[in-house]
């Protein structure tokens, strides 16, 4: 047996420990997300108070960013649109009683991109039995029940979103008059093996339950349907003892609003004697900020409103955008930043959202904008230009608000199953970001020495089935506990 002189041991006791003391954070950080599934693409910066670079691995590379995207719009709103903390008075929806056929009025029913309008036996605030109140207190007959979305033009949904998206609650069309967050829930319950399941769902579109009760096996129920069609066709088996829920997508939200308001008129005694209808506006050359040319942006024929509903106000909207990850709230507010000078298409939003980039230094080729919920797989950010936003907002007068709309990790919807139980629980505040083969989280934290950081992490590449999360968070872990 060969001995190693006291003298060599000694040396490697001490040579250790230095060893992995000098190794860059950065490359710690690689090491640590080498674990994710492989073919991962990462990008990383994270900077400190001063702006110093306390980790960088491929900051100006660009990513799909996901839902990433909202902090860009949220952002955006906060610096455009002012107001935030009172009541949301230019987006509330309005009702009125126009000339109609046969010397009867038709119900219109104008939206403004209130994203929060209900229609919930319990609603309390924004709700549009409220309108319907109005119209039974003035008439009780009425032609017509017509949704007025065109405030903004119809683009229900946004360039690059993924067709699996489309009729989920995540891909819900988009509509400047909208109503329970145009989603539609649906509650399937086993019966007895062999039989079809109990469905219950509403009434608005036409079920048609092709599945079935199975004694035991794995749940396979999947939901049928074509793009603006009227029925729904629900397939596979659910096995005995459980339930299942899920919401759909609504895809003319204007129809589904008036159809709801039809409904409630006609329950406070009003007869209606003419049908659903609805006013969209269709996109055109005028709506595009590099062909419009001076040309004006359309407003609805509204007429004077019977009633008109005051949401809450906008900065609480903008909590349930960041913290829930809400798209259709995030898609109309992007329409809005629209609206203010321009038309409400989507293509004047994304350009609103890239001067707010440029407004924060953030570097043209870093970022490219289509949507403003981050679905679109035609987003593009880099690690550098989140930051640059990160670090601009710490100057603002709405920073601190714009902050506190973020998940906290190990509390919030988002993050309350990562970051509980570390050092990093209540102590990070950042925006998630998941979408095909993507990952992204971009925030603040509290590093072990009690000073801020300012970090963005972005993956892509991920593999079909896999998930880069347990990386992300160990790479921030570490970024933590060494500074």
């Amino acid at each position: 047996m060969n001995f190693l002189p006291l003298v060599c041991i000694a040396a490697l006791l001490v040579t250790v420990p230095v060893y992995a003391e000098t190794v860059p954070l950065a490359q710690r950080v690689a090491a640590v997300l080498a674990n994710a599934p492989v073919g991962t693409r990462f990008g990383v910066l994270v900077v400190d108070a001063n702006d110093r670079e306390v980790v960088a691995i491929n900051p100006d590379q660009r990513f799909i960013p996901a839902s990433n995207t909202k902090l860009f719009t949220t952002a955006a709103a906060y610096v455009l649109m002012g107001g935030m903390e009172g009541p949301d008075r230019a987006g509330g929806t309005g009702v009125a009683l126009l000339p109609g056929r046969a010397g009867r009025a038709d119900v219109v029913l104008t939206g403004f991109g209130d994203a929060r309008m209900s229609s919930a036996p319990d609603c309390v605030s924004d709700c549009l039995a409220m309108l319907a109140d109005a119209v039974a207190a003035k008439t009780r007959k009425v032609g017509d029940v017509i949704g007025d979305d065109s405030w903004f033009p119809d683009e229900r949904w946004s360039p690059g979103m993924s067709w699996n998206n489309i009729g989920t609650e995540s891909g819900t069309g988009i509509s400047a008059l909208s109503l329970d967050d145009n989603a539609l829930p649906i509650t399937v319950t086993p019966t007895r093996a062999g039989e079809p399941p109990l469905v219950e769902f509403p009434a608005y579109l036409k079920l048609i339950n092709a599945a079935v009760t199975s004694a035991e096996g794995n749940n396979t129920l999947a939901i049928q349907r074509e793009v603006n069609g009227g029925a729904v066709r629900l397939v596979g088996s659910i096995p005995l003892g459980g339930v299942w829920h899920d919401r759909l997508g609504i895809d003319d939200p204007a129809h589904y609003a008036a159809a709801t308001l039809r409904r409630m008129l006609i329950a406070r005694g009003v007869k209606v004697r003419g049908t659903v209808k609805v006013r969209h506006r269709p996109l055109g050359p005028g709506d595009d900020p590099m062909l419009r040319a001076g040309l004006a942006a359309t407003s609805p024929a509204q007429g004077p409103f019977v009633a008109r509903l005051v949401p809450a106000p906008l900065s609480a909207d903008i909590t349930i955008i960041n913290k829930l990850s809400q798209n259709l709230h995030a898609e109309l507010l992007v329409r809005r930043i629209g609206r203010l000078a321009g038309t409400g298409s989507l293509a004047d939003g994304t350009a609103a959202m890239r001067g707010v980039a440029e407004r924060a230094g953030a570097m043209r080729a870093g970022y490219d904008f289509s949507d403003g919920s981050g679905m679109s797989s035609y987003n593009r950010l880099s690690p550098r230009a989140a930051v640059s936003l990160l670090r601009w907002a710490q100057s603002q007068p709405w920073g601190a608000a714009w902050r506190a709309s973020l998940p906290v990790g190990g509390i919030d919807p988002g993050l309350r199953r990562r970051f509980a139980g570390t050092p990093l629980q209540n102590r990070i505040f950042a925006k998630t970001g998941t979408l095909n083969a993507t990952h992204a989280l971009s925030g603040y934290l509290v590093a072990a020495s009690g000073r801020e950081l300012a970090f963005s992490i972005l993956a892509n590449d991920v593999p079909d089935g896999a998930s880069a999360l347990r990386a992300i968070d160990a790479a921030l872990l570490s970024i933590a506990e060494a500074n």
